[in-house]
């Protein structure tokens, strides 16, 4: 597919830093096809539109969220899929929605463990414990 529009397009290194990837990983997120196939410029080199930005940023989102890679691949099946797939991607979503939650309080508990290591620590530094 040849980039031929008036869109701004990005390279790869653009791209990764935009969305907050190594080019190895943004390669990687095509290799395993999560990512529609690219444009590319008159040369032959890969030139992403601000859309696949956004598409990168979601999926950057997802990851971090901690959603497995498999359920990526599902969510890009599905949407691929087109409308007839919004029932299925809204659940896998919800589904998703879940976990994070649960990740979540179980991040607020840890950090309340912390909180109490590190009041503990100052207390002790200032003599309180003597």
């Amino acid at each position: 597919m040849d980039i031929g529009t008036r869109e701004p397009t990005f390279t790869v290194s653009e791209a990764a830093q935009r969305v907050g990837l190594t080019t190895h990983t943004l390669r990687w997120y095509e290799q395993e096809g999560l990512v529609a196939p690219v444009g590319r410029d008159s040369t032959g080199r890969r030139r992403y539109t601000t859309e696949d930005l956004n598409w990168l940023l979601l999926l950057t989102r997802l990851r971090r969220t901690g959603m497995p890679v498999r359920d990526m691949r599902r969510y890009v099946e599905l949407a691929r899929q087109g409308d007839g797939t919004l029932g299925a991607r809204r659940a896998l979503f919800e589904e998703h929605r879940v976990r994070v939650l649960h990740r979540m309080a179980e991040l607020e508990e840890d950090l309340k463990v912390l909180d109490f290591k590190i009041d503990h620590y100052r207390r002790a530094e200032l003599g309180e414990f003597d």
